[in-house]
């Protein structure tokens, strides 16, 4: 038995593998794949199958800035327990909108001074490490301290890359959209830094299929187990 949650990658790209539709924090495709003809008539089945993943979500503080948590508007309490992994891109008033809108908010940093500190409330957990973050230890912890058994990770590019070579996903479930964005500085699935050499291949994971779904306008789902 693994001494971490069950991970499963949860993302929406295009078909080149992306993962936004530009370079910069206010391009996404949560949006922007709303514009764009043919995708926006099937884009809706990625969140309605969003809905049925897992009840403890994890992402990064970039993602949910990008996608308005810093902002101030009315938020609803929700069934799911998000893990956020964040230094410098949640604001006071974020961090209030998370813990209003989980069950249960997990905070991961190495920021001292993370405003997340700063606030009292009983359904907030911070785990704090003081250099920088220990991803194998944040996963131990998320299962043994607070009993988290299964995890949807939604992060970036460079994050799903550190995760994958590491070993810490079990599955990867990708919605594919009918359109091709490009773009070398534009995220993709998977950033962060490349290979440089042959000895470098055994940070590589195969992937076993698992189920391949032709869905509603054109868009594909894929389900692959991770050979770790």
């Amino acid at each position: 038995m693994q001494n971490r949650p069950t991970n499963t990658l949860f993302m929406l790209m295009s078909l080149d593998g992306k993962i936004s539709t530009g370079n910069n924090d206010s391009m996404d495709v949560d949006k922007d794949f709303k514009k764009i003809p043919i995708v926006k008539d099937g884009v809706q089945q990625y969140y309605d199958y969003e809905q049925t993943t897992e009840l403890h979500s994890m992402c990064s503080g970039r993602v949910m800035a990008k996608i308005g948590i810093n902002e101030v508007k009315d938020v609803k309490k929700l069934p799911v327990s998000f893990i956020t992994i964040d230094n410098s891109h949640l604001t006071h008033k974020g961090v209030e909108n998370l813990c209003t809108e989980s069950k249960v908010f997990y905070l991961v940093t190495s920021n001292k001074n993370h405003p997340a500190f700063d606030i009292q409330t009983d359904n907030m957990k911070i785990l704090f490490y003081e250099s920088e973050i220990d991803f194998e230890d944040m996963f131990f912890r998320l299962k043994n301290d607070f009993g988290i058994k299964a995890i949807t990770v939604q992060t970036g590019g460079t994050l799903n890359t550190i995760f994958i070579q590491a070993g810490f996903i079990d599955y990867v479930d990708i919605f594919i959209a009918p359109v091709l964005i490009g773009g070398k500085e534009t995220s993709g699935l998977m950033d962060g830094a490349s290979l440089s050499s042959a000895s470098d291949l055994n940070r590589l994971k195969p992937l076993e299929l698992i189920e391949m779904k032709k869905l509603e306008n054109s868009f594909v789902q894929l389900r692959y187990k991770v050979i770790n």
